[in-house]
């Protein structure tokens, strides 16, 4: 059996997946030129380059893409028989989430992480707002917040926010907008088609009343009509139910709709998205960086966002 210098594996698995050497020398607790040397000889080993390298920037090959599927596949496999083997005892973690991303996008993903990992015992901590970074609250966190030195973080998902209604509600901007008979693919609505129908606000996202819906109409430098209907209300997760039940038009992120029955319940309208300067990230305490619950969490975190598209926006 020919196989690769083996000890290079983790070390480009962990250079890709955090697109830095000097990272994955921290987490891996070696020094730079460690890492750089067994990329080196893995490169060299296989003959093909897997990283371009300009500067500070750097970026994943075709071939060191297609590698690092069969490489991060192969390494969960060997992790995955180990900790069967071995009999982990179970690890007992706390993760603080925001309330609308603990509902729509943890919780539904819960069974695969019990799957793949029994010996993690996860209690979710929901917050309303971003959580203070502390022991007390949680041993690890979903934050938009990059704020404490004493923590370390993984870039999740960077947000956005598109229009969102019911599917009866989409026959009904048809019907009023006279575009019945128009295949779907053709459609496109503009700011002013959207304010013929009650906008759903969340006052929430930026804390203050229609904040999400002005800084849609920004992003094609108008305001709101004034003859536009805003209904408000204080959380994404009640404005997307109103939409749900055909209440009018809300503002929405990936995340809301990462599951099928939630991406098939609501039509994302036909026109443009907008960022909200939001990045989400796991945090969890950098003392802590050792303990296999807590890097068995981001890992599934990150290949979770990975499949879902999240990470896809977080570039």
């Amino acid at each position: 059996m020919k196989l690769p210098p083996l000890k290079a594996l983790p070390v480009f698995e962990a250079v890709a997946r955090l697109n830095s050497f000097s990272l994955a020398a921290d987490e891996l607790a070696v020094g730079q030129s460690a890492v750089s040397h067994q990329i080196k000889q893995l490169e060299t080993y296989l003959g093909e380059q897997l990283f371009w390298r300009s500067g500070r920037t750097l970026s994943l090959t075709d071939e060191g893409r297609q590698y690092l599927d069969a490489v991060s596949s192969a390494l969960l496999q060997i992790e995955r028989a180990s900790e069967q083997l071995l009999g982990h005892e179970e690890s007992r973690l706390r993760l603080s989430v925001f309330s609308s991303f603990a509902v729509r996008w943890m919780v539904p993903r819960l069974p695969d992480l019990q799957r793949l990992h029994p010996q993690l015992d996860l209690a979710l901590e929901m917050s309303s707002e971003n959580p203070v970074l502390s022991d007390r609250v949680a041993d690890c966190f979903i934050t938009i917040h990059k704020d404490s030195p004493a923590y370390s973080y993984e870039l999740l998902y960077v947000e956005r926010l598109f229009p969102v209604c019911s599917q009866d509600y989409w026959q009904k901007i048809r019907r009023e907008l006279g575009l019945e008979g128009v295949d779907g693919d053709d459609i496109s609505l503009t700011p002013a088609d959207i304010s013929r129908f009650p906008l759903l606000s969340t006052h929430s996202i930026f804390d203050r009343a229609a904040g999400d819906w002005e800084v849609w109409y920004k992003a094609v430098e108008q305001l709101i009509p004034r003859h536009a209907r805003v209904q408000h209300f204080s959380h994404m997760l009640l404005a997307l139910e109103a939409a749900r039940f055909h209440q009018g038009i809300a503002l929405t992120n990936d995340y809301m709709l990462s599951t099928r029955k939630d991406s098939e319940d609501f039509v994302r309208l036909p026109c443009h998205p907008v960022m909200t300067g939001d990045q989400f990230y796991f945090a969890w305490k950098t003392s802590r960086r050792q303990e296999r619950g807590i890097q068995l969490l981001r890992r599934w975190l990150v290949s979770q966002a990975i499949e879902g598209g999240l990470r896809g926006e977080a570039n």
